[in-house]
């Protein structure tokens, strides 16, 4: 697989909220980082998603959302043997949303940086 199809299927894990394709798709030194959860490990990445959801429930009132994330206004560059994504991300049924800087290469996606769109405290 090259660059590309290791962030489709990362993508795709995302839309159905599947850590097992996710983690398919990613390198062994794969960082997740989230501003209120940390860099997280490619070890750790299951039990975020499973908080995460946890998170979508209580705010869905029990229920996930299908799929579980849209994500659009996808961009993308190739740059030096890495591809780098940008997208836009939410949570169908929630407020949560934000972007994405995402980082792969031919062996699967090393990194993803994300942000929530929110606003400021008063």
């Amino acid at each position: 697989m090259n660059a590309a199809d290791h962030l489709g299927a990362y993508a795709e894990g995302w839309t159905k909220g599947d850590a097992d394709t996710i983690l398919g798709a990613v390198t062994d030194d794969y960082r997740f980082d989230d501003p209120n959860a940390g860099s997280i490990s490619r070890d750790e990445l299951a039990r975020y998603l499973s908080e995460l959801k946890e998170t979508v429930r209580a705010q869905r009132g029990g229920k996930l959302a299908d799929p579980f994330m849209k994500l659009s206004e996808v961009v993308t560059q190739e740059a030096e043997g890495m591809l780098t994504a940008w997208c836009w991300w939410a949570v169908p049924g929630t407020e949560l949303q934000g972007s994405g800087l995402i980082k792969a290469g031919p062996g699967g996606v090393r990194s993803e940086v994300i942000t929530y769109y929110t606003k400021l405290p008063a």
